[in-house]
């Protein structure tokens, strides 16, 4: 376990690096708007170019149209967040309310894979959801196995397919601590899953059962 912390801490050092600029874009609350807002631009401005130099778009228009679309996106989550997080907040207690408006962030979120899609291949626009989440599935993903040497290929795709759905969440939160929030979620389903398959967390190794220990055709324990 402390080997798994030490590395996702580590990508959380390294996200936080990342994020540096989306963080200061927001808490510049005492600039002018004007500045502010030119502040913010050119944060989503080096983000969405750190994306882009990940694509390798050859043609330029096509690539211009990902860069619009991309910052177009991290707007368009700004906006939402700020007309709808002090709503969830209030409506915590009501899961109907609360379905609603993250429906409106579902849609937000397909709307914006669609438009991606059309110029960008399904491996391109993985690199897209990666970048936006600083790359904590693979990261996350590679601690675990080195964690858990004895893990199965079954086990091994629940995990991954647990972090991508994390990531499809965190891509569209408003902050680099809230994007590793839902992965910290995510972290713990994955513990207790490998809790209930056997997975000692102090070891990393899956623990003997008695039937495991026995010499085969015998119910005495192996020498």
């Amino acid at each position: 376990m402390k080997t798994i912390l030490f590395v996702i801490v580590a990508a959380l050092l390294t996200a936080s690096a990342f994020a540096a600029n989306e963080k200061a874009a927001a808490t510049e609350t005492n600039l002018p708007v004007d500045q502010a807002e030119a502040n913010y631009t050119q944060a989503i401005e080096k983000r969405t170019a750190d994306i882009l130099a990940l694509l390798d778009i050859a043609d330029p228009a096509n690539k211009e149209r990902v860069h619009d679309t991309i910052m177009a996106q991290y707007r368009a989550l700004r906006i939402w967040h700020d007309e709808n997080d002090a709503k969830l907040k209030a409506s915590a207690k009501d899961t109907n309310a609360v379905a609603q408006i993250n429906a409106t962030l579902k849609t937000l979120h397909d709307e914006f894979l669609s438009k991606l899609a059309v110029n960008l291949t399904p491996e391109q626009i993985d690199k897209v959801k990666d970048k936006m989440t600083y790359g904590v599935v693979q990261v996350t993903f590679n601690a675990y196995v080195k964690m858990y040497p004895d893990l199965t290929e079954a086990e091994k795709k629940q995990i991954m397919t647990w972090l991508i759905e994390a990531r499809e969440t965190s891509m569209d939160q408003g902050s680099s601590d809230e994007k590793h929030a839902v992965f910290g979620k995510y972290k713990g389903r994955i513990n207790n899953y490998l809790s209930k398959q056997g997975y000692d967390a102090k070891t990393g190794r899956k623990k003997v059962t008695p039937a495991e220990t026995s010499t085969p055709g015998t119910n005495q324990p192996a020498k």
